[in-house]
């Protein structure tokens, strides 16, 4: 056998190389050992010599060494061995775990080689190397964490990310672009680039502006670039890319896509959101500024436009056309509300063609409109125009309409004034206007304003008046043109102020604005019956009649209250008469009329007051509930000589009695017009003939002057004959 010691000179690099050398046989026993094996594993050289190599081996790694030798030997079988130390079979550097004398381990870096001896029967030696390579441990630790710290961060970012080399080749990818793009893991591992292109461009909308852009990025290393990628099911990603860089020397390219369908979505729905909500602030706007109904500019555009008139240059015209429809609440009465919306919208209509372009018109409310001028040369020839185009007919629903205003002007001339005060001076020439008779324009002027503080103290006395018990009541007689006799007898409110009687026809419209009339109805109905007891309880037949208001009428408990009034009295309800006007049965609800129909029930008679001076018709006359006609007085006024030719007079009478009511005609001041009356079968009689309206005291005179008027007009009839 050989010596297992080398050559001195081999031996004295042996002993000098850093790196633990050892020959070992076959069987693995150690033959060989340099100084730096002593010092790496504490062991003296005669300790080591002889022993099994697998002593210095941690457990695990103990096999390894003989695998080793199998397999140098098969390639050492497969040619012929050589003594030539650098040509003799090697094997790769492996890493291994050494245990050192005390116990402890280490880890080092193992290279073999098989050793050739001069005999070529002697068995074959294995050169063993190993390195410590413990102080690499730090290092690749470091190593290690970063490169985990690296992968979890492209394995938990929510872009797919997509890493390719300078070759073009796909050098790796994290999970999510694999998820994003839904690549098969079999198309990934077959490592075919060109079929994961082509299933990547297959799912985009312009696949060929992908490519266009992957070729440009390619022409151009050093390029970076960012875009859209729009698919074909509707997602969307956006697209990074940046070169991939070792030092200052680009090696590849690293794509980034991030998917931005939910934030698209979410804008796409946002700024549909935005255009609703602008859509709907234009609405709201619009009807912020604009009447609905008209499409003309509503009370607070107005008063914007009107302010800023105001604060125009000095000198320059403000004008102000205030007005409303006359009797335009009997059109919604009589033709329902929708009518009254078309004529409402044909007003504006008109409006508009009687001013300038840049003139504001605008609707105040119900039927209430007003007109803005500024720096018009002749206000009232626009006023005067507005006026005549509401002469002009107007069909709704087949019914010949012909509305009229009434209009207010005021302008701005040497007296500075606010907006305020110059529409409260348009609303004061509208009511003297309407006080005129309505169907006009007047210009304001300041004695107007004395007609309205006039009115305003009217109201306030009416309210004192009322407090104070000041109102009285009178009665005038109705005379029966069968008997002959005073049957009935009508209260009618009087007040005196200041010594001075008040008119009806400027209290009772006070009453009625105010609504005090329903205090004084009920004062006048609550009198009459006290005081007319007695006489009313003399004869059954005898009844009183009071007048009742439509606003008196919309009060819900109407009914029950003139039912109360009567029992607290004494007074039969069959002898009361309440006289009513023809407007208060055109309430849409019908409540007026079932008010009516529950006090006919309990024996309260009704009267029609007034019959043709409003819009009712003697056709509709056969619905409504009520017992007597009263002829107004204008129709009696037609009699002069009596020798006239009435048809009007005679028509309504016997239409009257073919429906089965009485007929009691007003204003009765002449013989010549009872006589005509009394011919055409008139029921009953009221006028200055007989007597006016007395205080309770003189009532019985006033009934007996009435009875003897009446005999004397009998009288007169009787030597009229002979």
């Amino acid at each position: 056998m050989a010596s297992p010691h080398p050559a001195p000179a081999v031996e004295a690099v042996l002993e000098s190389s850093p790196d633990a050398i050892l020959v070992i046989t076959e069987d693995g026993t150690i033959r060989f050992v340099n100084a730096a094996t002593e010092r790496m594993f504490g062991y003296s050289r005669d300790e080591l010599l002889g022993q099994d190599h697998r002593m210095l081996l941690a457990e695990g790694f103990r096999s390894g060494q003989q695998r080793i030798f199998f397999a140098l030997r098969k390639d050492a079988d497969a040619g012929p061995v050589t003594t030539d130390a650098m040509a003799a079979p090697a094997f790769p550097p492996v890493e291994a775990y050494g245990v050192r004398r005390d116990g402890t381990e280490f880890q080092g870096e193992v290279a073999c080689s098989l050793l050739a001896e001069d005999n070529a029967d002697a068995p074959i030696s294995m050169a063993v190397a190993v390195r410590d390579t413990s102080h690499r441990l730090a290092a690749d630790a470091g190593l290690r964490e970063a490169m985990s710290l690296l992968s979890a961060t492209l394995e938990s970012t929510a872009d797919g990310i997509l890493v390719v080399g300078g070759d073009g080749r796909i050098a790796g990818v994290n999970n999510q672009f694999v998820s994003m793009w839904g690549i098969p893991r079999e198309l990934l591992s077959a490592q075919n680039d060109d079929a994961v292109l082509g299933f990547v461009v297959d799912q985009l909308a312009d696949p060929a502006q992908f490519m266009e852009k992957v070729t440009a990025l390619y022409a151009d290393p050093t390029a970076e670039s960012h875009d859209v990628l729009d698919f074909r099911d509707g997602r969307t990603f956006e697209r990074y890319s940046r070169p991939q860089k070792v030092a200052d020397r680009v090696v590849g390219r690293v794509w980034s896509f991030r998917d931005v369908t939910p934030a698209r979505i979410a804008q796409e729905r946002i700024t549909r959101a935005m255009t609703d909500l602008a859509e709907q602030a234009a609405q709201l706007k619009a009807l912020a500024f604009q009447d609905p109904l008209t499409g003309l500019s509503n009370r607070q555009l107005f008063n914007d436009h009107l302010a800023a008139a105001l604060r125009g240059p000095c000198g320059t015209a403000v004008d102000v056309l205030l007005l409303d429809l006359d009797d335009f609440k009997e059109v919604n009465d009589i033709l329902g509300h929708h009518a009254g919306d078309q004529m409402l919208i044909e007003v504006g209509r008109r409006l508009r063609e009687c001013v300038r372009p840049n003139d504001v018109v605008a609707r105040l409310g119900g039927d209430e409109f007003v007109v803005l001028l500024v720096g018009s040369l002749d206000p009232e020839a626009v006023a005067e125009r507005t006026v005549d185009s509401l002469r002009v007919p107007l069909w709704i629903e087949g019914t010949m309409l012909r509305p009229s205003l009434s209009l207010g002007l005021a302008s701005i001339h040497e007296d500075a004034v606010d907006a305020s005060e110059l529409l409260r001076r348009a609303d004061v020439a509208m009511y003297a206007a309407k006080t005129a008779g309505k169907n006009r324009y007047l210009r304001f002027r300041p004695e107007m304003m004395k007609s309205l503080v006039e009115r305003t103290e009217l109201e306030a006395g009416l309210r004192v008046a009322v407090d104070a018990g000041q109102i009285a009541v009178h009665y005038q007689p109705i005379v029966s043109s069968r008997l002959g006799v005073v049957v009935k007898v009508e209260a009618l409110a009087r007040w005196v102020r200041d010594g001075e009687t008040v008119p009806p026809e400027q209290f009772i419209p006070a009453a009625e604005r105010s609504g005090l009339i329903v205090e004084i109805g009920t004062e006048v109905l609550l009198k009459g019956c006290t005081e007319l007891k007695p006489w009313l309880a003399e004869d059954s037949s005898r009844a009183l009649a009071v007048n009742v208001s439509g606003v008196q009428l919309q009060h819900g408990d109407f009914a029950e209250l003139v039912q109360a009034v009567a029992r607290s009295a004494g007074v039969d309800p069959r002898q009361l008469v309440l006289e009513v006007t023809e407007s208060v049965f055109f309430d849409d609800d019908c409540h007026v009329i079932q008010q009516l129909t529950a006090l006919r029930t309990a024996g309260v008679r009704v009267a029609l007051d007034d019959f043709g001076t409003g819009y009712s018709s003697l056709g509709r006359l056969q619905g409504l509930p009520v017992d007597t006609l009263k002829i107004d007085q204008s129709f009696t006024s037609m009699i002069r000589t009596g020798e006239e030719n009435l048809p009007i007079l005679s028509c309504m009478i016997a239409m009257a009695h073919g429906l089965g009511l009485t007929v009691t005609a007003e204003g009765v001041e002449t013989p010549a017009q009872a006589e005509y009356l009394i011919n055409l079968d008139c029921d009953s009689l009221q006028g200055f003939l007989f007597s006016g309206a007395e205080a309770q005291p003189a009532l019985a005179s006033a009934i007996d002057r009435s009875a003897n008027a009446f005999a004397a007009l009998r009288g007169d009839r009787v030597a009229g004959h002979r």
